[in-house]
């Protein structure tokens, strides 16, 4: 399950960046997310039921039902225009979540680790641009679209292949992924602004992997 979430959150972290980057239309990245965490929100209620009270397995699944809702929440925003300041602030308790998982893979998955402090990274600009309302939407857009496939898409692949990556160089990837996605993200946001339709709301949206994989 964990694998299939990291699969679609790819998806979504896509289409939200190119929301945010006004190349897709608030209310379709908002169905969107409304699908995604849905069937996030499914999986993990399913899989907590059948878990009967096992405390590894539903601390496997935190993650995923977190952000779960988090997509849920994103979708509801763009569909209905609540406004985004609760959605910044909900994404900083997510980005502390995410940290602490950081940490607690970092000697049992340490590429893991990387991505979790990757995605605590994403999180804390949600936080910035929404909750606090500070002007870096392309910066964000762009570390959405980077990160997309390159922290979610690429680790399912070869998690569902059964080739999880593992090992020293491979972490040494994962710190350069995270590098890439917002060093890159900071480069192109300086890029001469082409001319962009506007969005209906400025949708953003988290990876949904599990505590452990």
């Amino acid at each position: 399950m964990a694998y299939i979430c990291l699969i679609l959150s790819g998806a979504a972290l896509l289409i939200n960046g190119l929301t945010l980057l006004g190349r897709v239309p608030g209310r379709d990245s908002g169905v969107f997310n409304v699908l995604i965490g849905s069937v996030q929100l499914v999986l993990c209620v399913a899989v907590a039921v059948s878990a009967d009270g096992s405390l590894p397995a539903l601390l496997a699944i935190s993650g995923t039902f977190l952000f779960g809702l988090t997509y849920l929440y994103v979708g509801l925003d763009a569909l209905a225009g609540l406004g985004s300041t609760g959605l910044g602030w909900f994404c900083g308790l997510v980005a502390v979540v995410a940290v602490v998982f950081a940490v607690t893979n970092a000697t049992v998955d340490p590429v893991l680790a990387v991505l979790w402090a990757t995605w605590a990274g994403l999180w804390s600009l949600f936080f910035v641009l929404l909750a606090l309302g500070r002007p870096i939407g392309r910066s964000t857009a762009w570390a959405l679209v980077l990160a997309s496939q390159t922290t979610t898409t690429v680790p399912a692949l070869l998690g569902l292949a059964g080739r999880w990556p593992s090992g020293t160089g491979w972490t040494v990837g994962a710190l350069l992924v995270a590098a890439l996605v917002f060093v890159g993200a900071a480069v192109l946001a300086r890029r001469p602004r082409q001319q962009e339709p506007a969005s209906a709301t400025p949708a953003v949206v988290t990876p949904a992997p599990t505590a452990t994989a």
